[in-house]
Protein backbone atom coordinates (compact mmCIF):
# COMPACT_ATOMS: atom_id res chain seq x y z
CA UNK A 1 0.00 0.00 0.00
CA UNK A 2 2.88 2.39 0.70
CA UNK A 3 4.00 4.37 -2.32
CA UNK A 4 7.40 3.65 -3.79
CA UNK A 5 8.29 7.25 -2.98
CA UNK A 6 7.52 6.76 0.74
CA UNK A 7 9.40 3.45 0.80
CA UNK A 8 12.44 5.09 -0.81
CA UNK A 9 12.36 7.98 1.69
CA UNK A 10 12.13 5.59 4.64
CA UNK A 11 14.90 3.35 3.35
CA UNK A 12 17.12 6.41 2.99
CA UNK A 13 16.23 7.58 6.51
CA UNK A 14 16.21 4.42 8.64
CA UNK A 15 19.73 3.63 9.82
CA UNK A 16 21.13 0.11 9.83
CA UNK A 17 23.29 -0.47 12.88
CA UNK A 18 25.40 -3.63 12.61
CA UNK A 19 25.95 -5.91 15.59
CA UNK A 20 23.47 -4.13 17.88
CA UNK A 21 22.31 -5.02 20.48
CA UNK A 22 24.40 -8.20 20.02
CA UNK A 23 26.78 -9.46 17.32
CA UNK A 24 25.00 -10.68 14.20
CA UNK A 25 21.94 -8.44 14.60
CA UNK A 26 21.25 -5.71 12.03
CA UNK A 27 19.30 -3.11 14.08
CA UNK A 28 16.87 -0.87 12.18
CA UNK A 29 17.02 2.54 13.89
CA UNK A 30 13.77 4.38 13.15
CA UNK A 31 14.62 7.42 15.30
CA UNK A 32 15.78 9.55 12.30
CA UNK A 33 12.16 9.53 11.07
CA UNK A 34 11.26 11.78 14.01
CA UNK A 35 13.75 14.40 12.85
CA UNK A 36 11.62 14.96 9.73
CA UNK A 37 8.04 16.01 10.65
CA UNK A 38 6.84 15.77 7.03
CA UNK A 39 8.13 12.21 6.68
CA UNK A 40 6.51 11.26 10.01
CA UNK A 41 3.22 12.70 8.70
CA UNK A 42 3.53 10.64 5.52
CA UNK A 43 4.08 7.47 7.56
CA UNK A 44 0.99 8.21 9.66
CA UNK A 45 -1.08 8.90 6.52
CA UNK A 46 0.03 5.55 5.08
CA UNK A 47 -0.83 3.63 8.25
CA UNK A 48 -4.17 5.45 8.65
CA UNK A 49 -5.13 4.61 5.06
CA UNK A 50 -4.84 0.90 5.96
CA UNK A 51 -7.25 1.20 8.92
CA UNK A 52 -9.70 3.98 8.02
CA UNK A 53 -13.27 2.89 8.72
CA UNK A 54 -12.22 -0.60 9.83
CA UNK A 55 -11.42 -0.25 13.55
CA UNK A 56 -13.02 1.03 16.74
CA UNK A 57 -9.78 1.40 18.75
CA UNK A 58 -6.00 1.16 18.42
CA UNK A 59 -3.86 -0.80 20.88
CA UNK A 60 -0.18 0.14 20.93
CA UNK A 61 2.51 -2.16 22.29
CA UNK A 62 5.03 -0.59 24.70
CA UNK A 63 6.98 1.37 23.94
CA UNK A 64 7.73 1.97 20.31
CA UNK A 65 4.20 1.01 19.29
CA UNK A 66 3.15 4.28 20.93
CA UNK A 67 5.31 6.39 18.60
CA UNK A 68 2.97 5.89 15.66
CA UNK A 69 -0.04 4.25 17.35
CA UNK A 70 -1.24 7.35 19.19
CA UNK A 71 -1.08 9.45 16.02
CA UNK A 72 -2.94 6.72 14.08
CA UNK A 73 -5.72 6.68 16.71
CA UNK A 74 -5.99 10.47 16.71
CA UNK A 75 -6.21 10.57 12.91
CA UNK A 76 -8.85 7.81 12.94
CA UNK A 77 -10.70 9.57 15.79
CA UNK A 78 -10.77 6.37 17.88
CA UNK A 79 -9.43 5.57 21.37
CA UNK A 80 -5.81 4.57 21.95
CA UNK A 81 -5.22 1.80 24.48
CA UNK A 82 -1.86 1.11 26.11
CA UNK A 83 -0.44 -2.40 26.20
CA UNK A 84 2.41 -2.32 28.71
CA UNK A 85 4.99 -4.53 30.35
CA UNK A 86 3.96 -6.15 33.61
CA UNK A 87 3.77 -3.84 36.62
CA UNK A 88 3.53 -0.53 34.74
CA UNK A 89 -0.24 0.05 34.93
CA UNK A 90 -2.43 0.58 38.00
CA UNK A 91 -5.13 -2.00 38.78
CA UNK A 92 -7.43 -3.36 37.70
CA UNK A 93 -5.46 -5.03 34.90
CA UNK A 94 -5.77 -7.98 32.52
CA UNK A 95 -2.52 -9.77 31.67
CA UNK A 96 -1.09 -12.29 29.22
CA UNK A 97 2.12 -14.29 29.62
CA UNK A 98 4.22 -15.36 26.64
CA UNK A 99 7.51 -17.08 25.92
CA UNK A 100 10.67 -15.47 24.63
CA UNK A 101 13.80 -17.17 23.30
CA UNK A 102 15.44 -16.48 26.67
CA UNK A 103 12.56 -16.88 29.12
CA UNK A 104 9.08 -15.46 29.48
CA UNK A 105 7.41 -12.08 29.77
CA UNK A 106 4.01 -10.62 30.55
CA UNK A 107 2.02 -7.72 29.13
CA UNK A 108 -1.00 -5.93 30.58
CA UNK A 109 -3.75 -3.49 29.80
CA UNK A 110 -6.23 -1.76 32.10
CA UNK A 111 -9.44 -3.68 32.58
CA UNK A 112 -12.45 -2.03 30.96
CA UNK A 113 -10.59 0.05 28.39
CA UNK A 114 -11.10 -2.52 25.65
CA UNK A 115 -14.83 -3.00 25.14
CA UNK A 116 -16.58 -6.23 24.20
CA UNK A 117 -17.24 -6.38 20.46
CA UNK A 118 -14.77 -3.64 19.50
CA UNK A 119 -12.77 -4.06 16.30
CA UNK A 120 -9.14 -3.56 17.32
CA UNK A 121 -5.99 -2.59 15.44
CA UNK A 122 -2.82 -3.68 17.20
CA UNK A 123 0.14 -1.52 16.21
CA UNK A 124 3.87 -1.85 16.87
CA UNK A 125 6.91 -0.41 15.15
CA UNK A 126 8.38 -3.76 14.08
CA UNK A 127 7.25 -7.36 13.59
CA UNK A 128 9.95 -9.97 14.13
CA UNK A 129 8.96 -13.39 15.56
CA UNK A 130 5.50 -12.14 16.57
CA UNK A 131 5.49 -13.40 20.17
CA UNK A 132 4.66 -10.08 21.81
CA UNK A 133 2.06 -9.23 19.18
CA UNK A 134 0.43 -12.65 19.54
CA UNK A 135 0.20 -12.09 23.31
CA UNK A 136 -1.34 -8.65 22.71
CA UNK A 137 -3.96 -10.22 20.45
CA UNK A 138 -4.81 -12.81 23.12
CA UNK A 139 -5.11 -9.97 25.65
CA UNK A 140 -7.64 -8.24 23.36
CA UNK A 141 -9.60 -11.47 22.86
CA UNK A 142 -9.76 -12.11 26.63
CA UNK A 143 -11.84 -8.95 26.85
CA UNK A 144 -14.31 -9.98 24.17
CA UNK A 145 -12.99 -7.72 21.43
CA UNK A 146 -11.85 -8.78 17.97
CA UNK A 147 -8.41 -8.12 16.49
CA UNK A 148 -9.20 -7.16 12.90
CA UNK A 149 -5.85 -5.62 11.95
CA UNK A 150 -2.15 -5.60 12.79
CA UNK A 151 0.09 -2.81 11.48
CA UNK A 152 3.84 -2.31 11.65
CA UNK A 153 6.27 0.18 10.21
CA UNK A 154 8.70 -2.70 9.53
CA UNK A 155 8.18 -6.42 9.00
CA UNK A 156 11.21 -8.70 9.12
CA UNK A 157 10.86 -11.52 6.58
CA UNK A 158 12.21 -14.91 7.53
CA UNK A 159 11.32 -14.66 11.22
CA UNK A 160 7.77 -15.94 10.59
CA UNK A 161 5.95 -13.28 12.60
CA UNK A 162 3.18 -13.10 9.99
CA UNK A 163 2.66 -16.87 10.27
CA UNK A 164 2.17 -16.62 14.03
CA UNK A 165 -0.51 -13.93 13.55
CA UNK A 166 -2.49 -15.62 10.76
CA UNK A 167 -4.56 -17.60 13.29
CA UNK A 168 -6.33 -14.34 14.25
CA UNK A 169 -7.75 -13.95 10.71
CA UNK A 170 -6.83 -10.28 10.76
CA UNK A 171 -5.30 -8.09 8.07
CA UNK A 172 -1.54 -7.61 8.46
CA UNK A 173 0.28 -4.57 7.09
CA UNK A 174 3.92 -3.50 7.03
CA UNK A 175 4.97 -0.22 5.46
CA UNK A 176 8.42 -1.74 4.83
CA UNK A 177 9.72 -5.31 4.71
CA UNK A 178 13.29 -6.44 5.14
Amino acid sequence: MASQELIAKLEATIENISDFPIPGIQFKDISPIFLDPKLYEEVIEDLVKFSKGKVDAVCGIESRGYLFGIAIAVALEVPFILIRKKGKLPPPIISEKYDLEYGSAEIETREGQIKKGQRILIHDDLLATGGTTEAAAKLVQKQGAEVVQFSFLIGLKGLNGDEKLKKFNAEIYHTLEY
